[in-house]
């Protein structure tokens, strides 16, 4: 069975099962919200906090849909987090990029694990740090091969520190992040995995945030991208407001900078996100 049934199997069980510990222990808003590829974290950027209120002694299951809509494509993602005990998240996530001129969609799986190592981004003196691992597979990789990408499944690992400033910012709360990530993915691995003669290397990414009440907040992202293959790969950036009314519904909203993709230049638009948590 692939590692996505599994853990989609393991998501649904025990959210069923325990819904009378849904988490509610953590103050709102600090999770964040659902990254693009299934992590908790921002949109483009997986933070050290995981998803959900989940406190060390509840769970907390979440899930999300969100859209990017570009110039030249389209890019829908669904998924659900797993938050045990705020120590370990199970995700997946499943992404659909639409492509227009080919009249064709690259669909991608992905399977993510991640396990916070130490601190709060709250509470503890220093940030909080996690390290993950998202295991990625493309559905068809005939677009991927024809590109000269290497594989069509891929391994990403990074490590990433939060913290939250309370009162830092001229009274109001900043949230800044930072995450290393070891990958060869092209355009998140929708375009494949590395090229001949490129290996993994390590990309930086980076969040900042200020939280205008505990209700909404707004902030930037920017994503380092590797550039194994022919075609130019761009960084990433946005710019984004989230909306928290309670702990169980989330919406975020954001403008995209995502450079070049796949030999269409400039491609800039908007992206909406919206979660459930329990």
């Amino acid at each position: 069975m692939k590692i996505t049934n599994t853990i989609c199997i393991i998501l649904g069980i025990l959210g069923y099962c325990v819904s009378a510990m849904a988490g509610q222990g953590k103050i709102l808003a600090t999770p964040g919200v659902s990254q693009a590829e299934g992590a908790g974290g921002g949109g483009i950027v997986p933070w050290a906090q995981l998803a959900g209120y989940a406190s060390r002694d509840e769970i907390a299951v979440n899930g999300f849909c969100s859209r990017a809509g570009l110039d030249d494509y389209q890019l829908d993602v669904c998924g659900a987090q797993l938050n045990l005990y705020d120590r370990v998240e199970l995700s997946v996530a499943k992404q659909t990029f639409d492509v227009p001129a080919l009249n064709m969609q690259i669909k991608q799986d992905i399977a993510g694990v991640k396990v916070r190592l130490y601190g709060d981004i709250l509470y503890s003196a220093l940030p909080q740090i996690s390290v993950g691992w998202q295991h990625k597979s493309l559905k068809d990789g005939t677009i991927a091969n024809l590109l000269g990408a290497k594989d069509t499944r891929g391994d990403d690992f990074y490590v990433a520190a939060s913290k939250l400033h309370l009162g830092a910012l001229a009274g109001y709360n900043f949230f800044w992040n930072v995450t290393a990530r070891y990958t060869d993915a092209n355009q998140l691995g929708l375009l494949g995995f590395g090229a001949e003669g490129q290996h993994r290397s390590i990309q930086l990414e980076g969040a900042a945030a200020v939280f205008l009440n505990p209700n909404w907040a707004v902030g930037t992202e920017y994503r380092q991208k590797p550039d194994n293959m022919a075609i130019k790969e761009d960084d990433w950036q946005d710019v984004f407001i989230a909306w928290f009314p309670n702990k169980h519904f989330t919406v975020t909203a954001a403008w995209l900078n995502l450079g070049d993709i796949a030999g269409a230049e400039k491609q800039t638009g908007w992206y909406l996100s919206i979660s459930g948590a329990l």
